[in-house]
């Protein structure tokens, strides 16, 4: 059993930036991708950026590319995401999610664990 916890999120004007932490317990995050998703009221939960257990792969929604970096240490159990260049189109639910094995996933259903979900609101 993998426990998530995301921290990070707030209130930021257009523009800022934010960093998303998704800390692990339970297990070690070394044989888990991660994905960060987000869920806007309405929307379905989408997949923002994934990274490989061994950190080695990432992928980005176009959306954010550019924009969002995810990132892991493996020694803190911990993967992040770090937001720049925010906009009001950004506002939404921050939720990381993990799975066990090797490969990118993007999809909710591909995912075990999930974190309770972090606010992040961008003024414009």
């Amino acid at each position: 059993q993998v426990r998530l916890v995301e921290s990070g999120g707030g209130l930021v004007e257009a523009g800022g930036s934010l960093s998303l932490s998704c800390a692990a317990s339970g297990r070690t995050l070394n044989d888990y991708g991660v994905g960060w998703f987000r869920q806007a009221p309405g929307k379905e939960r989408d997949c923002v950026a994934s990274i490989a257990l061994n950190g080695g792969s990432t992928y980005y929604a176009d959306s954010v590319k550019g924009r969002f970096t995810i990132s892991r240490d493996n020694t803190k159990n911990t993967v992040y995401l770090q937001m720049n260049s925010l906009n009001p189109e950004d506002t939404a639910v921050y939720y990381c999610a993990a799975r066990r094995g090797k490969g990118l996933f993007t999809t909710t259903p591909a995912y075990h664990y999930w974190g309770q979900g972090t606010q992040v609101t961008v003024s414009p």
